[in-house]
């Protein structure tokens, strides 16, 4: 990382990115892969070198990149861990920025610059946001690299059929899903998932592909994780409801990423309410990235409560 890009804003950096991309139609979380080929990590961009998975609001910026680019694989990493390996950029490759947030902690200090203290003489703590960024590059752009950083670790056959992963998470959630009428929706009032019967769909992954961004919103319930967009509803068309909208778009896409599921997205419609939210908040982004990150885990902890889903391990950004 430079010392120019200790002085950018980088929350306005990747919200004007993400902006410009659905003012042009294109949405950053449709994602860039094929179902016939995809395995439970395959959906998600990962580090070619260590193979963990990149989270939060890298995972839409990294598929927005691979698919306006056309690159053939999710795998990425940095300009020195290219040369660790012998590899090289190409000469005149553009990097794509990501971030990495986290929270310092500093003794607080009062008026006149001298440490506080509690009433039992302990140290008063204060929390200090770091939002860092770095570049990286796909491995489409990188020469030489050994064959161990461009192959996937891992093939389709160890994981289930992409609707049979999306069958086990929509069992293991436990929600009340009923069918019935031509639209799918997520009631908070009866907690229930009102889902179109499953010959209303093109196929069976755009019905699961419904079916997980509805099982999105249902995890914002109150006795669940609470989200405001959900407990405390405004009604549709509220700047509140375009938020929620947007975290159940980018869960319901990283639950497609976590099982392999190529459904239809369902941003028709509400490209212009996410871009007021944007507009008015360059923080937003990075907020709902973390919301539907917290919403996946829940989900995929009820299907293996002993395993960590591949958005785990990323810090809240505020």
């Amino acid at each position: 990382m430079t010392k120019d890009m200790d002085k950018r804003d980088l929350y306005q950096e990747v919200t004007d990115k993400i902006i410009a991309a659905l003012e042009e139609g294109t949405v950053p979380w449709v994602k860039p892969w094929d179902s016939r080929h995809a395995s439970v990590m395959a959906g998600y961009p990962c580090n070619a070198l260590t193979g963990r998975p990149y989270h939060g609001v890298n995972v839409p910026l990294l598929w927005l990149e691979q698919a306006v680019r056309g690159f053939t694989t999710h795998r990425w990493m940095t300009f020195r861990q290219a040369r660790e390996v012998g590899g090289h950029v190409r000469r005149g490759e553009k990097g794509t920025l990501v971030t990495f947030f986290k929270q310092l902690r500093k003794q607080a200090t009062d008026e006149a610059g001298n440490p506080r203290y509690d009433e039992d003489g302990v140290p008063v703590e204060r929390t200090i946001p770091l939002l860092k960024g770095f570049t990286v590059f796909n491995v489409d752009q990188i020469e030489d690299l050994p064959d161990e950083c461009r192959e996937p670790e891992v093939t389709e056959e160890e994981f289930p059929e992409p609707v049979e992963a999306a069958e086990s998470v929509a069992a293991a959630s436990g929600a009340d899903i009923r069918h019935g009428g031509p639209q799918a929706y997520y009631a908070p009032a009866s907690d229930h998932v009102q889902m179109p019967p499953a010959a209303a769909f093109h196929s069976r992954e755009g019905y699961y592909g419904t079916l997980l961004h509805e099982l999105t919103h249902w995890t914002g319930h109150r006795s669940r994780l609470a989200r405001d967009g959900i407990v405390r509803f405004e009604g549709f068309g509220s700047a509140s409801y375009a938020f929620e909208e947007l975290v159940a778009e980018l869960g319901g896409a990283f639950l497609c990423a976590e099982t392999g599921i190529h459904g239809d997205l369902r941003h028709e419609g509400y490209i212009a309410s996410w871009l007021e939210v944007l507009r008015g908040d360059k923080r937003a982004i990075f907020r709902a990235s973390t919301q539907a990150r917290r919403s996946t885990e829940y989900l995929m902890a009820r299907v293996c409560p002993a395993a960590s889903p591949a958005t785990a391990g990323q810090e809240a950004v505020a």
